[in-house]
């Protein structure tokens, strides 16, 4: 039987799931991702810092992307040769973008909340917001593996 010969460099595994804009929701995209990283056979650090980042992410969208009778997307791009996650968070308030609240007297120190994209920036290699058409936006974040010795 003849098999179509890969194409080099293509990520071997790739995830996507519609969920609902709840919180329920964002705690699924969490188990999900986590499910299917350990499918994958990712290193526990990989699996660890990468479920942090879906929870920060999904909460976000959740929270702040939020439009009524819209779902959001969860993206999982795993390329196992070049040990590199994509996780892809996408919702459909394009309008408002994440940033990350820097200094003590933006931050609050008695504020419950902004400190997620910290966490997500400190966890990943690079993180950045891209439109998602038609008015929605998708934040992607990149975490790679160290190469072994």
């Amino acid at each position: 039987m003849n098999h179509a010969p890969s194409e080099v460099g293509a990520p071997v595994g790739t995830f996507t799931q519609l969920l609902s804009s709840t919180r329920r929701g964002a705690r699924l995209a969490r188990l999900l991702a986590l499910t299917q990283l350990r499918s994958w056979g990712t290193s526990q650090d990989l699996t660890e810092r990468a479920e942090i980042v879906v929870a920060e992410l999904a909460a976000n969208a959740v929270l702040h992307g939020l439009v009524p009778g819209r779902c959001f997307r969860l993206t999982l791009v795993l390329d196992p040769t070049a040990g590199r996650l994509r996780v892809e968070v996408s919702d459909a308030h394009g309008d408002l973008y994440p940033q990350i609240v820097t200094g003590a007297a933006e931050a609050g120190a008695l504020r419950p909340g902004g400190r997620g994209l910290a966490l997500v920036a400190a966890l990943t290699d690079h993180w950045d917001t891209v439109p998602h058409p038609p008015g929605g936006k998708t934040v992607r974040a990149v975490l790679t593996t160290p190469v072994e010795a």
